[in-house]
């Protein structure tokens, strides 16, 4: 093993959330895959205008825009080989090649809520994406149909660790002021 990748439950507080949260009874109802602690590297299927939440499809998130402001999170974790990792970052940068292609499933949605096996070529919800990396690179086989997989799926599944709960910018802010103090303690064993 030895490398991490993240999940990323989030509840922004939208309008759509807010409507899905109210169907599941769910903390979190948005899910994304992140390769680092920071975040940087965070991708879903989402919002692609933050303004619009019809007009959706691959994403790379970005923490700092006003859709995270105020959002809470639980981060989770989990180990996986290098190789697993490799394979995970490429199959992402195949989607992101081709992103003009995906839509977001949101016809995949209702089909979840009635508990139907639903596909669409190049259309997935946030879920069945996460889920479709993690299965595609041989890191994780869930127990359900990928069409099915909720955000509370990922949550639950023994796999992942849970590392963070709470708001958003208070993790990207002690993960910054950690970096700003390793950085100032190298500059003063420097000196």
């Amino acid at each position: 093993m030895g490398e991490k990748i993240y999940l990323v439950l989030s509840d922004t507080g939208t309008v759509l959330t807010k409507m899905i949260k109210l169907y599941t009874g769910t903390p979190y109802n948005h899910a994304s895959i992140a390769f680092d602690k920071e975040l940087v590297e965070l991708y879903s299927f989402g919002r692609k205008q933050p303004r619009n939440p019809f007009i959706g499809g691959f994403v790379k998130e970005n923490t700092s825009s006003p859709i995270f402001s105020g959002a809470t999170c639980a981060i989770y974790s989990c180990e996986v080989t290098k190789e697993q990792l490799i394979n995970m970052k490429n199959y992402i940068g195949l989607i992101e090649r081709e992103k003009q292609k995906y839509k977001y499933n949101f016809i995949g949605l209702f089909a979840i809520m009635l508990n139907i096996q639903f596909s669409r070529d190049y259309a997935f919800c946030c879920s069945q994406f996460v889920g479709r990396v993690l299965s595609e690179c041989d890191s994780i086989q869930f127990p359900k149909p990928l069409t099915l997989l909720t955000p509370n799926d990922l949550r639950l599944d023994p796999y992942f660790q849970l590392e963070y709960e709470g708001c958003i910018n208070s993790y990207l802010n002690s993960r910054s002021s950690l970096s700003v103090s390793i950085v100032q303690n190298e500059v003063v064993v420097e000196m």
